[in-house]
């Protein structure tokens, strides 16, 4: 498996396991037990780990969203818990749904081994939001400890990603309404906000994910061929284990 066939099979797994514990019953209930609503836990846990910064900031490392639907939940969720705590307890509550779904993947150790061996290769320069919840300690226990190394490295591609957008001459919002139509509400945007999408956008797109995966790819690429099959067929197990 040569680094681009690893990029391409691992990242759309990372994408959809690292965000799995988001909106769980039990993320919500680690959120109200801090005042917040799983919108406002969600909004405040995974930029909480930027620190107290103003709304503008958290919305640039998201990207996607409408700003003014971040700044609400931001606003909100500020008034109840200090983004730190809240970034600390989303991670958490990362763990809590790896312990909960993950104790019986095969070869949790081995992957647990490679995918550290990629977060330590990861370049953080310009990866705002990335470097600050890979800052974050990690839980001592496997299954909690792989599932946050996968969320972890959701936010590396997720950055990557809003840099090869940018780069390509598209804003996030463009993006969002090319690539997840279907969203467009839940990410704070309306219908009648939507800019045109023509096949010069779509272009872009498609050049912007190449550029995404050309960057996380030096990452990736550290891993030898055990470590790529142990690290592959861990993230497998981790899907699999997530849809049970």
């Amino acid at each position: 498996m040569n680094d681009q066939e690893l990029v391409a099979t691992a990242c759309p797994i990372i994408k959809d396991a690292g965000s799995a514990f988001y909106f769980t019953p039990a993320t919500a209930t680690r959120g109200a037990a801090l005042g917040l609503d799983p919108y406002q836990f969600y909004a405040m846990g995974r930029g909480g780990v930027l620190g107290d910064v103003e709304p503008a900031v958290v919305s640039a490392a998201f990207g996607y969203f409408n700003p003014q639907l971040v700044a609400g939940l931001w606003n909100a969720g500020k008034a109840i818990v200090a983004p730190r705590v809240a970034g600390a307890a989303f991670m958490a509550a990362s763990g809590d749904h790896g312990r909960l779904k993950l104790s019986a993947v095969d070869g949790l150790d081995q992957f647990v081994t490679a995918a550290e061996k990629v977060l330590g290769a990861c370049d953080l320069d310009a990866f705002s939001l990335f470097a600050a919840t890979a800052a974050e300690p990690l839980a001592a226990d496997l299954p909690a400890r792989a599932m946050q190394l996968v969320t972890i490295l959701r936010e590396y591609r997720g950055n990557a990603h809003l840099v090869a957008v940018r780069a390509t001459g598209l804003t996030t919002k463009v993006a969002h309404f090319a690539k997840r139509p279907d969203d467009i509400a839940m990410f704070g945007w309306s219908a009648a906000e939507a800019p045109v999408i023509d096949e010069a956008v779509h272009s872009r797109m498609a050049a912007a994910e190449a550029l995404t995966d050309q960057l996380v790819a030096p990452a990736f690429a550290v891993l030898d061929a055990g470590e790529r099959e142990a690290f592959v067929a861990g993230l497998l197990g981790i899907q699999a284990a997530l849809t049970l």
